[in-house]
């Protein structure tokens, strides 16, 4: 009896426990599972995430570096409360980057088949908050990704996160979110179709989390 072929080897992200815990905090402070001005305890998330104080309180440091939360001393820390001002600064800024690089976005791949997007904005509705968030996250960093500036990508993605996803719960309540699934849809065509104009055509006042 010839022996079985081995199975395709599986390929490993490796991924610190410090990055795990960055994403599982951020995650909650974007969906807003986290109050804005209540002091978070890090030896409560470490328990909670079944891991040692170290690493989340690493990922606490990285996240007060991107202006997400306030270091407490002491006492852990906090997600600082947002103003109508904050928020207007926040959809100005993301409105000046991201609409010209879509635009920008559609010109460079000219007409070209992007059917993992097209995968990414029909899924982006299935499941859970988290999995929007996630999806919703993909989809537009990896268009901006097209352009390769890392630094575009970067500031896109810090903005999206101080934001928060203002009133996300509700919207998903009121079963809104599918609007936003095909409006991804229409991005998608529009840079199919090598249409520049239409690409950024993405409801703008979701620009404060979506």
């Amino acid at each position: 009896m010839s022996p079985r072929p081995l199975p395709a080897p599986v390929q490993l992200k490796s991924v610190s426990l410090r990055e795990q815990a960055r994403e599982a905090v951020r995650t909650r402070i974007v969906l807003g599972q986290i109050e804005p001005g209540q002091v978070v305890s890090v030896v409560t998330v470490a328990a909670e995430l079944g891991v040692s104080v170290t690493p989340v309180r690493e990922a606490v440091m990285d996240l007060a570096h991107l202006g997400l939360v306030e270091i407490i001393r002491n006492r852990g820390f906090r997600v600082p409360a947002l103003t109508e001002h904050d928020l207007d600064e926040i959809f100005r800024l993301r409105t000046m980057l991201e609409v010209p690089a879509m635009s920008e976005v559609a010109q460079v791949l000219d007409g070209k088949d992007v059917q993992q997007f097209r995968r990414l904005a029909k899924q982006i509705t299935e499941g859970d908050l988290t999995s929007f968030l996630d999806r919703d996250r993909q989809f537009h960093l990896g268009l901006l990704e097209v352009l390769g500036n890392r630094r575009l990508v970067a500031m896109v993605s810090q903005l999206r996160d101080q934001a928060r996803m203002q009133g996300l719960q509700k919207l998903a309540d009121q079963g809104e979110l599918t609007e936003s699934g095909r409006e991804h849809i229409e991005i998608i065509d529009a840079i199919e179709a090598g249409d520049p104009e239409r690409a950024p055509t993405k409801r703008q006042d979701e620009a404060s989390g979506g």
